[in-house]
């Protein structure tokens, strides 16, 4: 039996509606015709067995056991057969001025079946193969598409209906897909908020005291500032995985604000806009290199107490990225000199990086007043003159 959630339900069931209506048609037209026909008798039986198996595919699709590739086929094989019975109960010179028996818009529901099972060209396949079995018996095929439209509406309906289930199908897998993901991102918040709440506070305050105490304590407060800061990055790197099913993000475009939240510890203090920075992946890039070698320099010669505030903001038509720290800043001349000296970690790791993406870094700093970075970033990608 199908699935309760078969997404193509509504459309199984508007086709048996349909059925019900090509039935009427059917008997109407069994109704009209039957005296012209040369085994009157042999109609109705035939017509009983039509009537018989409308009634157990109605039931199958709409309990959802028909709903497979070998019921369809023998519905398919069912309506080629009962067309191909014309010549038992009519004459030649009857098929030839009539529709097919037992009408081509009760043949079309074979057409409609395939198209919701397989897609479109599922279904018009079988619109060529109902219309080839009329063509067969009348021995001819009519070109004249104006006055006998007939192959154009069965193709039509195969591509209609089966395009209507492949977008039904797709819609349900992208709703649950996102639903799973929606769940799995629920379940991570109350995760992160639980391990905040409880072990990362310890953590850090075990860090924190262990440092005002001194002596043996300071080697207990690194190792609890160590694993404070890999959880927070556990944390984060789930929370970017979710996020990133999530969106779908391609390779084209990144949220830059998710990739930054990795950084944050008990030193770097990161704040964000409430809703995502996306950004041009190889851009993306580029500014948290450059982000990482100014945490980098904080951490290395602002000393073993400074901390680094950063603070992300998105302008629209630019972002920046501001990195402050509580160090005791740079000496005047100092970059010149280490410039000199072969060290260009600021000049080309950080402000040429940001001026090959056509952006700008910006220095303050003043000795004993720390240090402040300012990296600016246009939204489209432009190179220097």
């Amino acid at each position: 039996m199908a699935s309760v959630s078969d997404p193509a339900a509504p459309l199984w069931r508007a086709a048996q509606v349909f059925r019900l209506l090509s039935w009427v048609y059917a008997l109407v037209f069994q109704l009209s015709k039957n005296a012209e026909l040369a085994r009157p008798v042999l109609g109705w039986v035939l017509f009983g067995g039509l009537t018989g198996w409308s009634v157990v595919c109605a039931v199958g699709y709409l309990r959802g056991f028909g709903r497979r590739r070998a019921w369809v086929l023998a519905e398919v094989a069912v309506v080629v057969a009962l067309m191909s019975s014309t010549p038992l109960v009519a004459s030649q010179a009857w098929t030839l001025a009539n529709q097919t028996w037992p009408t081509t818009l009760w043949a079309t529901n074979a057409v409609v079946s395939a198209a919701i099972l397989a897609g479109p060209v599922a279904g018009m396949l079988t619109g060529l193969i109902v219309m080839g079995t009329a063509a067969a018996l009348k021995g001819s095929i009519s070109v004249d598409l104006v006055r006998t439209p007939t192959i154009l509406i069965e193709l039509a309906v195969g591509l209609a209906v089966g395009m209507a289930a492949s977008t039904a199908r797709r819609a349900h897998d992208e709703l649950e897909r996102a639903t799973r993901l929606a769940a799995a991102l629920a379940e991570r918040e109350r995760l992160s908020r639980e391990v905040h709440d409880g072990v990362m506070q310890v953590l850090a305050l075990v860090s924190r005291r262990g440092r005002e105490i001194g002596g043996p304590a300071v080697q207990l407060a690194e190792a609890a500032g160590e694993q404070e800061r890999a959880l927070r990055r556990l944390i984060s790197e789930r929370s970017d995985a979710v996020s990133a099913d999530a969106t779908e993000a391609s390779s084209a475009v990144t949220d830059l604000g998710a990739r930054l939240h990795k950084y944050e510890s008990d030193r770097v203090a990161v704040s964000l806009p409430a809703t995502a920075v996306q950004l041009d992946t190889p851009v993306a890039d580029e500014v948290l290199a450059a982000v990482v070698n100014v945490l980098t320099n904080v951490e290395r010669h602002a000393g073993p107490d400074a901390h680094a505030f950063v603070l992300l903001e998105d302008l629209g038509d630019a972002v920046v990225v501001s990195i402050r720290d509580d160090g005791p800043g740079i000496p005047p001349g100092r970059l010149a000199e280490a410039e000199e000296q072969g060290r260009v970690g600021v000049s080309k790791s950080i402000v040429g990086r940001m001026r090959a993406l056509g952006g700008e870094a910006l220095l303050t700093t003043s000795e004993g007043g720390g240090t402040e970075w300012e990296l600016t970033v246009p939204r489209t990608l432009r190179r220097p003159a």
